[in-house]
């Protein structure tokens, strides 16, 4: 992992879904920052594996949450307020895409669990994390979103939808947390080497055909999408905020 640095020491930052892929990675590169850093996740047993592969340390705390619960978003953060003084930074990590051949023939059960894992629980969290941050008069939020957000991709229909809405969440947000100090900004990869993505880059017909629509020849790697994460976080980009910043390898410019 290079040594790049964000200048993120003692930052209190909350990752969702930070148990394995990109928030795992995003764990690992915080510690090494210094910062304070919350992972939450459904599962107890990936929760307590990731704790222990990121050293158990003092300044990690892991949290077992279903964030599309409000209930369990409040506990989360009010077990983060128990061991921290406050929340400085928020990275909406979590994804959930349950592929679909076709997003019409869809039943509405498996819609809402698509929506509610991407969309609503981005919004719960953003709304628990808003509160706290508007007592600072600062803070940050980092949406993680995808490509399929903006363009339709097989199987990927409801997935495309909810990370479309997460992206107009975070122009929205933006606006409105403005006055507060608050700054909101979103990171869409195209596809990464990551757990969740498994399905598509371990099958060679599929990897294939995904590289062949991405200019630089290959899928991403988990660190390409934390760096852009972590310098929205960052005060280096104290005047960014309503933005989307698009980690493809040039797959949308074509």
């Amino acid at each position: 992992m290079s040594t790049i640095g964000y200048g993120l020491e003692g930052k209190i930052v909350v990752v969702t879904g930070g148990s394995r892929g990109i928030g795992l990675e995003l764990a690992k590169r915080l510690l090494l920052e210094k910062a304070k850093v919350v992972i939450c996740g459904r599962k107890k047993e990936n929760l307590e594996a990731a704790a222990a592969a990121l050293g158990n340390s003092a300044d990690l705390l892991a949290v077992t949450a279903h964030i599309a619960k409000e209930e369990d978003v409040n506990a989360l953060f009010d077990q983060v307020l128990k061991r921290f003084p406050t929340v400085d930074v928020l990275i909406n990590n979590v994804g959930m895409n349950l592929v679909t051949a076709s997003t019409a023939e869809t039943d509405v059960a498996l819609w809402q669990k698509i929506i509610d894992t991407n969309l609503t629980g981005t919004f719960i969290c953003s709304r628990k994390a808003a509160a706290i941050m508007k007592a600072n008069k600062k803070g940050a939020i980092v949406n993680i979103s995808s490509i399929a957000g903006r363009k339709a991709s097989p199987g990927m229909g409801i997935y495309g939808i909810a990370k479309a809405g997460v992206e107009m969440m975070t122009k929205v947000l933006a606006a409105e947390l403005a006055q507060y100090g608050i700054r909101v900004n979103a990171v869409a990869p195209a596809m990464v080497r990551t757990e969740f993505s498994r399905p598509f880059w371990s099958n060679d017909d599929i990897r294939a055909l995904v590289v062949r629509g991405i200019p630089l020849g290959r899928i991403a790697e988990p660190e390409e999408v934390v760096h852009p994460a972590l310098f929205l976080a960052s005060d280096a980009a104290g005047f960014i905020t309503g933005q989307t910043i698009v980690v493809d390898g040039g797959a949308t410019a074509i």
